[in-house]
Protein backbone atom coordinates (compact mmCIF):
# COMPACT_ATOMS: atom_id res chain seq x y z
CA UNK A 1 0.00 0.00 0.00
CA UNK A 2 1.39 3.42 -1.00
CA UNK A 3 0.63 6.79 0.56
CA UNK A 4 2.67 9.19 -1.61
CA UNK A 5 0.90 12.44 -0.70
CA UNK A 6 0.87 12.22 3.09
CA UNK A 7 2.88 10.46 5.79
CA UNK A 8 1.34 7.12 6.63
CA UNK A 9 1.03 6.43 10.35
CA UNK A 10 0.58 2.73 11.08
CA UNK A 11 -0.66 1.74 14.55
CA UNK A 12 -0.22 -1.92 15.47
CA UNK A 13 -2.87 -2.78 18.05
CA UNK A 14 -6.36 -1.47 18.71
CA UNK A 15 -6.94 -1.94 22.42
CA UNK A 16 -6.50 0.82 25.02
CA UNK A 17 -3.09 2.18 24.02
CA UNK A 18 -3.49 1.68 20.25
CA UNK A 19 -7.02 3.02 19.88
CA UNK A 20 -6.32 6.04 22.06
CA UNK A 21 -3.07 6.79 20.22
CA UNK A 22 -4.69 6.61 16.79
CA UNK A 23 -7.56 8.90 17.75
CA UNK A 24 -5.30 11.47 19.40
CA UNK A 25 -2.98 11.46 16.39
CA UNK A 26 -5.97 12.32 14.23
CA UNK A 27 -6.93 15.07 16.69
CA UNK A 28 -3.43 16.59 16.71
CA UNK A 29 -2.54 16.11 13.04
CA UNK A 30 -5.90 16.47 11.31
CA UNK A 31 -5.74 15.61 7.60
CA UNK A 32 -1.94 15.89 7.48
CA UNK A 33 -1.57 12.11 7.84
CA UNK A 34 -3.11 8.89 6.62
CA UNK A 35 -3.82 6.54 9.53
CA UNK A 36 -4.20 2.76 9.68
CA UNK A 37 -4.85 0.52 12.68
CA UNK A 38 -4.23 -3.24 12.57
CA UNK A 39 -5.68 -5.57 15.19
CA UNK A 40 -6.68 -9.24 15.35
CA UNK A 41 -10.15 -8.35 16.60
CA UNK A 42 -12.65 -5.63 15.65
CA UNK A 43 -13.39 -4.68 19.24
CA UNK A 44 -11.67 -3.34 22.34
CA UNK A 45 -11.60 -5.63 25.37
CA UNK A 46 -12.35 -3.57 28.49
CA UNK A 47 -10.30 -5.72 30.87
CA UNK A 48 -10.45 -3.60 34.07
CA UNK A 49 -14.18 -4.16 34.66
CA UNK A 50 -14.34 -7.88 33.86
CA UNK A 51 -14.26 -8.94 37.57
CA UNK A 52 -17.30 -6.75 38.32
CA UNK A 53 -19.32 -8.56 35.66
CA UNK A 54 -18.24 -12.02 36.77
CA UNK A 55 -19.05 -11.56 40.45
CA UNK A 56 -22.45 -10.08 39.50
CA UNK A 57 -23.13 -13.16 37.29
CA UNK A 58 -23.24 -11.13 34.09
CA UNK A 59 -21.67 -12.38 30.87
CA UNK A 60 -18.73 -10.01 30.17
CA UNK A 61 -18.83 -10.90 26.46
CA UNK A 62 -22.02 -8.84 26.29
CA UNK A 63 -20.65 -5.77 28.09
CA UNK A 64 -16.85 -5.68 27.86
CA UNK A 65 -16.44 -5.76 24.04
CA UNK A 66 -16.50 -2.30 22.47
CA UNK A 67 -16.65 -2.35 18.61
CA UNK A 68 -13.95 -0.10 17.17
CA UNK A 69 -14.30 -0.31 13.37
CA UNK A 70 -17.03 2.32 13.07
CA UNK A 71 -15.25 4.57 15.58
CA UNK A 72 -12.09 4.53 13.50
CA UNK A 73 -14.04 4.99 10.27
CA UNK A 74 -15.70 8.12 11.68
CA UNK A 75 -12.20 9.49 12.31
CA UNK A 76 -11.05 8.66 8.79
CA UNK A 77 -8.82 5.85 10.08
CA UNK A 78 -8.53 2.63 8.09
CA UNK A 79 -8.93 -0.58 10.06
CA UNK A 80 -7.44 -3.93 9.05
CA UNK A 81 -8.48 -7.01 11.00
CA UNK A 82 -5.27 -8.99 10.84
CA UNK A 83 -2.48 -10.60 12.81
CA UNK A 84 0.92 -8.92 12.59
CA UNK A 85 3.62 -11.40 11.61
CA UNK A 86 6.78 -9.33 11.21
CA UNK A 87 8.25 -5.83 11.27
CA UNK A 88 11.13 -4.82 9.01
CA UNK A 89 12.50 -1.59 10.46
CA UNK A 90 14.98 -1.14 7.58
CA UNK A 91 12.42 -1.23 4.75
CA UNK A 92 9.55 0.22 6.86
CA UNK A 93 7.31 -2.74 6.08
CA UNK A 94 4.96 -4.74 8.30
CA UNK A 95 3.84 -8.26 7.35
CA UNK A 96 0.34 -9.33 8.31
CA UNK A 97 -2.27 -12.00 7.64
CA UNK A 98 -5.97 -11.20 7.46
CA UNK A 99 -7.95 -12.79 10.31
CA UNK A 100 -11.39 -12.67 8.71
CA UNK A 101 -11.15 -16.10 7.03
CA UNK A 102 -8.62 -18.91 7.50
CA UNK A 103 -6.08 -19.38 4.73
CA UNK A 104 -5.34 -15.73 3.96
CA UNK A 105 -1.94 -14.98 2.37
CA UNK A 106 0.86 -12.96 3.89
CA UNK A 107 0.60 -9.27 2.91
CA UNK A 108 2.72 -6.17 3.49
CA UNK A 109 2.01 -2.58 4.40
CA UNK A 110 4.43 0.36 4.36
CA UNK A 111 4.65 3.05 7.02
CA UNK A 112 6.30 6.41 7.51
CA UNK A 113 5.58 6.37 11.24
CA UNK A 114 5.06 3.18 13.22
CA UNK A 115 3.38 2.93 16.63
CA UNK A 116 3.81 -0.46 18.31
CA UNK A 117 0.79 -0.93 20.59
CA UNK A 118 0.49 -4.71 20.33
CA UNK A 119 0.21 -5.27 24.06
CA UNK A 120 1.81 -8.40 25.41
CA UNK A 121 1.38 -12.12 25.06
CA UNK A 122 -0.16 -13.50 28.26
CA UNK A 123 1.84 -16.68 28.70
CA UNK A 124 -0.72 -18.97 30.33
CA UNK A 125 0.61 -21.76 28.14
CA UNK A 126 3.87 -21.56 30.10
CA UNK A 127 2.09 -22.42 33.38
CA UNK A 128 2.02 -26.20 33.74
CA UNK A 129 -1.51 -27.39 34.49
CA UNK A 130 -3.27 -24.09 33.79
CA UNK A 131 -5.47 -25.46 31.01
CA UNK A 132 -6.83 -28.17 33.30
CA UNK A 133 -6.82 -26.53 36.69
CA UNK A 134 -6.36 -22.76 36.32
CA UNK A 135 -8.70 -19.78 36.32
CA UNK A 136 -8.14 -16.14 35.42
CA UNK A 137 -10.02 -12.91 34.66
CA UNK A 138 -7.86 -11.39 31.93
CA UNK A 139 -10.36 -12.02 29.11
CA UNK A 140 -14.05 -12.79 28.72
CA UNK A 141 -13.59 -16.45 27.75
CA UNK A 142 -11.74 -17.34 30.93
CA UNK A 143 -13.94 -15.00 32.95
CA UNK A 144 -17.01 -16.99 31.92
CA UNK A 145 -15.28 -20.23 32.94
CA UNK A 146 -14.91 -18.84 36.47
CA UNK A 147 -18.44 -17.37 36.46
CA UNK A 148 -19.95 -20.72 35.52
CA UNK A 149 -17.85 -22.49 38.16
CA UNK A 150 -18.97 -20.10 40.90
CA UNK A 151 -22.64 -19.87 39.91
CA UNK A 152 -23.15 -23.25 38.27
CA UNK A 153 -22.53 -25.40 41.31
CA UNK A 154 -18.93 -26.30 40.55
CA UNK A 155 -17.38 -24.59 43.57
CA UNK A 156 -17.20 -26.97 46.54
CA UNK A 157 -16.19 -24.39 49.12
CA UNK A 158 -12.47 -25.16 49.13
CA UNK A 159 -9.48 -22.83 49.57
CA UNK A 160 -8.59 -20.25 46.91
CA UNK A 161 -5.20 -18.88 45.85
CA UNK A 162 -4.76 -15.67 43.86
CA UNK A 163 -1.52 -14.25 42.53
CA UNK A 164 1.01 -13.81 39.73
CA UNK A 165 3.72 -15.64 37.84
CA UNK A 166 7.18 -14.12 37.63
CA UNK A 167 7.48 -11.25 35.13
CA UNK A 168 10.67 -11.09 33.07
CA UNK A 169 11.58 -7.45 32.54
CA UNK A 170 14.35 -6.43 30.16
CA UNK A 171 17.41 -4.47 31.24
CA UNK A 172 18.79 -3.25 27.89
CA UNK A 173 18.12 0.47 27.59
CA UNK A 174 16.41 0.52 30.99
CA UNK A 175 16.75 3.94 32.68
CA UNK A 176 18.16 4.01 36.21
CA UNK A 177 14.97 5.47 37.69
CA UNK A 178 12.77 2.61 36.44
CA UNK A 179 12.59 -0.16 39.08
CA UNK A 180 12.61 -3.86 38.32
CA UNK A 181 9.23 -5.54 38.82
CA UNK A 182 8.88 -9.22 39.64
CA UNK A 183 5.18 -9.21 38.68
CA UNK A 184 3.77 -7.49 35.59
CA UNK A 185 0.89 -5.82 37.47
CA UNK A 186 -0.47 -6.76 40.88
CA UNK A 187 -3.46 -4.45 41.08
CA UNK A 188 -5.64 -7.15 39.45
CA UNK A 189 -4.87 -10.00 41.91
CA UNK A 190 -5.44 -7.63 44.84
CA UNK A 191 -8.70 -6.40 43.32
CA UNK A 192 -9.87 -9.93 42.53
CA UNK A 193 -9.00 -11.10 46.02
CA UNK A 194 -10.94 -8.33 47.75
CA UNK A 195 -14.01 -8.66 45.55
CA UNK A 196 -14.03 -12.47 45.69
CA UNK A 197 -13.78 -12.36 49.50
CA UNK A 198 -16.91 -10.22 49.57
CA UNK A 199 -18.61 -12.60 47.10
CA UNK A 200 -17.90 -15.59 49.36
CA UNK A 201 -19.53 -13.84 52.33
CA UNK A 202 -22.56 -12.70 50.34
CA UNK A 203 -23.17 -16.22 49.00
CA UNK A 204 -22.70 -18.07 52.27
CA UNK A 205 -19.45 -19.70 51.12
CA UNK A 206 -17.22 -18.42 53.89
CA UNK A 207 -15.11 -15.31 53.50
CA UNK A 208 -11.62 -13.88 53.07
CA UNK A 209 -10.09 -16.52 55.36
CA UNK A 210 -10.46 -19.00 52.48
CA UNK A 211 -8.21 -16.88 50.24
CA UNK A 212 -4.42 -16.72 50.08
CA UNK A 213 -2.83 -13.90 48.10
CA UNK A 214 0.64 -14.67 46.78
CA UNK A 215 3.39 -12.77 45.00
CA UNK A 216 6.71 -13.73 43.38
CA UNK A 217 8.33 -10.71 45.01
CA UNK A 218 9.01 -9.58 48.58
CA UNK A 219 5.84 -7.44 48.65
CA UNK A 220 2.59 -7.58 46.70
CA UNK A 221 1.78 -4.45 44.65
CA UNK A 222 5.11 -2.85 45.54
CA UNK A 223 4.70 -0.33 42.71
CA UNK A 224 2.05 1.43 44.83
CA UNK A 225 4.74 2.41 47.36
CA UNK A 226 5.47 1.21 50.91
CA UNK A 227 2.89 3.40 52.67
CA UNK A 228 -0.02 2.26 50.50
CA UNK A 229 1.06 -1.38 50.45
CA UNK A 230 1.31 -1.41 54.24
CA UNK A 231 -2.24 -0.08 54.53
CA UNK A 232 -3.67 -2.52 52.00
CA UNK A 233 -1.96 -5.62 53.36
CA UNK A 234 -2.76 -4.60 56.94
CA UNK A 235 -6.43 -4.20 56.03
CA UNK A 236 -6.46 -7.53 54.18
CA UNK A 237 -4.86 -9.29 57.16
CA UNK A 238 -7.49 -7.94 59.55
CA UNK A 239 -10.21 -9.15 57.18
CA UNK A 240 -8.79 -12.69 57.33
CA UNK A 241 -6.84 -12.98 54.08
CA UNK A 242 -3.70 -15.11 54.09
CA UNK A 243 -0.54 -13.92 52.37
CA UNK A 244 2.52 -15.62 50.89
CA UNK A 245 5.43 -13.68 49.40
CA UNK A 246 8.73 -14.57 47.70
CA UNK A 247 7.19 -17.50 45.82
CA UNK A 248 9.65 -16.71 42.96
CA UNK A 249 7.31 -18.13 40.31
CA UNK A 250 4.49 -20.61 39.72
CA UNK A 251 5.94 -24.07 39.14
CA UNK A 252 2.70 -25.94 38.38
CA UNK A 253 -1.01 -26.15 39.07
CA UNK A 254 -2.54 -29.46 40.11
CA UNK A 255 -6.02 -30.72 40.92
CA UNK A 256 -5.29 -30.19 44.62
CA UNK A 257 -3.33 -26.98 44.65
CA UNK A 258 -0.40 -24.90 43.46
CA UNK A 259 3.36 -25.43 43.63
CA UNK A 260 5.89 -22.61 43.61
CA UNK A 261 9.46 -22.29 42.35
CA UNK A 262 10.72 -21.69 45.92
CA UNK A 263 9.58 -25.18 46.92
CA UNK A 264 6.45 -24.19 48.80
CA UNK A 265 2.94 -25.29 47.91
CA UNK A 266 -0.65 -24.47 48.87
CA UNK A 267 -3.81 -26.53 48.84
CA UNK A 268 -6.40 -24.86 46.63
CA UNK A 269 -9.63 -25.70 44.85
CA UNK A 270 -9.56 -22.48 42.81
CA UNK A 271 -6.21 -21.39 41.40
CA UNK A 272 -6.80 -17.85 40.08
CA UNK A 273 -3.55 -16.69 38.53
CA UNK A 274 -2.00 -14.10 36.23
CA UNK A 275 0.86 -15.10 33.90
CA UNK A 276 4.11 -13.63 32.71
CA UNK A 277 3.62 -10.76 30.23
CA UNK A 278 5.78 -11.60 27.20
CA UNK A 279 6.32 -9.74 23.91
CA UNK A 280 5.02 -11.42 20.77
CA UNK A 281 7.54 -13.92 19.40
CA UNK A 282 8.33 -11.99 16.20
CA UNK A 283 9.47 -8.99 18.28
CA UNK A 284 12.33 -10.81 19.99
CA UNK A 285 15.18 -10.19 17.54
CA UNK A 286 14.28 -6.73 16.26
CA UNK A 287 16.91 -3.97 16.66
CA UNK A 288 14.37 -1.78 18.48
CA UNK A 289 13.80 -4.08 21.48
CA UNK A 290 15.47 -5.13 24.72
CA UNK A 291 16.58 -8.70 25.42
CA UNK A 292 13.02 -9.75 26.32
CA UNK A 293 11.41 -8.15 23.25
CA UNK A 294 9.89 -4.96 24.68
CA UNK A 295 10.40 -1.83 22.55
CA UNK A 296 13.06 0.55 23.88
CA UNK A 297 12.07 4.23 23.86
CA UNK A 298 13.14 7.54 25.26
CA UNK A 299 10.78 9.65 27.40
CA UNK A 300 8.95 10.88 24.29
CA UNK A 301 8.19 7.22 23.45
CA UNK A 302 10.48 7.25 20.37
CA UNK A 303 12.99 4.52 19.72
CA UNK A 304 16.44 6.18 19.96
CA UNK A 305 17.81 4.46 16.84
CA UNK A 306 14.64 4.64 14.73
CA UNK A 307 12.98 7.93 15.72
CA UNK A 308 9.89 7.35 13.54
CA UNK A 309 9.08 4.24 15.53
CA UNK A 310 7.15 4.68 18.77
CA UNK A 311 5.83 2.25 21.37
CA UNK A 312 2.95 2.65 23.81
CA UNK A 313 1.23 0.44 26.38
CA UNK A 314 2.37 -3.03 27.35
CA UNK A 315 4.66 -3.41 24.32
CA UNK A 316 6.88 -0.56 25.56
CA UNK A 317 9.81 -1.30 27.86
CA UNK A 318 9.02 1.82 29.91
CA UNK A 319 5.54 0.54 30.77
CA UNK A 320 6.19 -1.04 34.15
CA UNK A 321 3.87 -2.07 35.69
CA UNK A 322 1.71 -3.09 32.72
CA UNK A 323 -0.97 -0.56 33.60
CA UNK A 324 -3.60 1.08 31.39
CA UNK A 325 -3.11 4.62 32.66
CA UNK A 326 0.56 4.51 31.63
CA UNK A 327 -0.53 3.61 28.09
CA UNK A 328 -2.94 6.54 28.06
CA UNK A 329 -0.15 8.95 29.10
CA UNK A 330 2.11 7.56 26.39
CA UNK A 331 -0.61 7.76 23.70
CA UNK A 332 -0.97 11.50 24.24
CA UNK A 333 2.81 11.98 24.06
CA UNK A 334 3.10 10.12 20.73
CA UNK A 335 0.28 12.14 19.17
CA UNK A 336 1.99 15.37 20.19
CA UNK A 337 5.37 14.17 18.90
CA UNK A 338 4.03 13.34 15.45
CA UNK A 339 2.10 16.62 15.47
CA UNK A 340 5.38 18.42 16.22
CA UNK A 341 7.11 16.70 13.28
CA UNK A 342 4.37 17.93 10.96
CA UNK A 343 4.43 21.48 12.29
CA UNK A 344 1.04 21.20 14.00
CA UNK A 345 2.27 21.27 17.63
CA UNK A 346 4.95 23.39 19.29
CA UNK A 347 8.09 21.72 20.62
CA UNK A 348 7.41 23.26 24.02
CA UNK A 349 4.07 21.44 24.21
CA UNK A 350 5.15 18.21 22.55
CA UNK A 351 8.41 17.58 24.37
CA UNK A 352 6.94 17.25 27.85
CA UNK A 353 8.48 13.90 28.89
CA UNK A 354 6.76 10.78 30.15
CA UNK A 355 6.34 10.98 33.94
CA UNK A 356 4.86 7.67 35.10
CA UNK A 357 2.53 7.33 38.05
CA UNK A 358 0.47 4.40 39.27
CA UNK A 359 -3.19 5.43 38.99
CA UNK A 360 -5.84 2.76 39.34
CA UNK A 361 -9.29 1.96 40.70
CA UNK A 362 -10.05 -1.57 41.85
CA UNK A 363 -13.29 -3.32 42.82
CA UNK A 364 -13.60 -4.44 46.48
CA UNK A 365 -17.08 -5.97 46.31
CA UNK A 366 -20.31 -4.61 47.84
CA UNK A 367 -20.21 -1.67 45.39
CA UNK A 368 -17.01 -0.31 46.92
CA UNK A 369 -13.63 0.25 45.31
CA UNK A 370 -10.14 1.48 46.11
CA UNK A 371 -8.27 4.28 44.35
CA UNK A 372 -4.48 4.58 44.23
CA UNK A 373 -2.38 7.45 42.92
CA UNK A 374 1.32 7.07 43.61
CA UNK A 375 4.63 7.90 41.97
CA UNK A 376 6.77 6.91 44.98
CA UNK A 377 8.07 3.82 43.19
CA UNK A 378 9.54 6.10 40.51
CA UNK A 379 11.15 8.46 43.03
CA UNK A 380 8.22 10.87 43.48
CA UNK A 381 6.31 11.97 46.58
CA UNK A 382 2.65 11.41 45.68
CA UNK A 383 1.00 8.66 47.74
CA UNK A 384 -2.80 8.65 47.85
CA UNK A 385 -5.21 5.82 48.65
CA UNK A 386 -8.98 6.18 49.08
CA UNK A 387 -11.77 3.64 49.41
CA UNK A 388 -15.54 3.83 49.20
CA UNK A 389 -18.74 3.70 47.18
CA UNK A 390 -17.88 6.90 45.27
CA UNK A 391 -14.74 5.25 43.91
CA UNK A 392 -16.81 2.34 42.63
CA UNK A 393 -19.20 4.79 40.93
CA UNK A 394 -16.23 6.53 39.29
CA UNK A 395 -14.85 3.18 38.09
CA UNK A 396 -18.16 2.42 36.38
CA UNK A 397 -18.43 5.97 35.06
CA UNK A 398 -14.98 5.86 33.47
CA UNK A 399 -15.96 2.77 31.50
CA UNK A 400 -19.13 4.49 30.28
CA UNK A 401 -17.16 7.64 29.37
CA UNK A 402 -14.63 5.55 27.48
CA UNK A 403 -17.38 3.84 25.49
CA UNK A 404 -19.26 7.08 24.78
CA UNK A 405 -16.13 8.85 23.56
CA UNK A 406 -14.99 5.84 21.54
CA UNK A 407 -11.67 5.43 23.32
CA UNK A 408 -10.78 9.12 23.42
CA UNK A 409 -11.79 10.37 26.87
CA UNK A 410 -11.51 14.12 27.33
CA UNK A 411 -8.16 15.17 28.71
CA UNK A 412 -9.95 16.33 31.85
CA UNK A 413 -11.51 12.89 32.38
CA UNK A 414 -8.75 11.32 34.46
CA UNK A 415 -7.67 14.53 36.24
CA UNK A 416 -11.31 15.19 37.16
CA UNK A 417 -11.58 11.72 38.68
CA UNK A 418 -8.41 12.43 40.64
CA UNK A 419 -9.83 15.74 41.83
CA UNK A 420 -13.04 14.14 43.03
CA UNK A 421 -11.24 11.30 44.76
CA UNK A 422 -8.37 13.18 46.35
CA UNK A 423 -10.07 16.39 47.38
CA UNK A 424 -13.78 15.71 47.85
CA UNK A 425 -13.67 12.34 49.63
Amino acid sequence: MQYPSKPHVLVLGGNFAGLTTARFIREQCGDKVDLTVIDRKPYLLFVPNIPIEVFANRNPQHTMHMPIEHILQDDGIEFIQAEVKAIDVETSLVDYVSMERPGAPLEHIRYDYLVVALGARLAYDKIEGFGEYGFTLSDTYHANRLRRYLYGGGYKGGPIVIGSSRFHQGTKGKPNWLPTALAACEGPPLEIGLSLGAWLEEHGQGGPDKITLFTPGPVMAEDAGDEIVTKLLGMAGKMGYHYLNNTEDIKRLTADGIEFANGKSLEAEIKLVLPDWQPHSFMKDLPIVDEEGFVITDLTMRNPDYPRIFAVGDAAALTVPKLGTLGDMQARIVALQIGKDLGKVSAEKADEPFRPAVICMGDMGRDKAFYIHSDVWYGGKTSVIKMGHMIFALKLAFKEMYYRTGGKPSHWGLPLSELLVEHLL
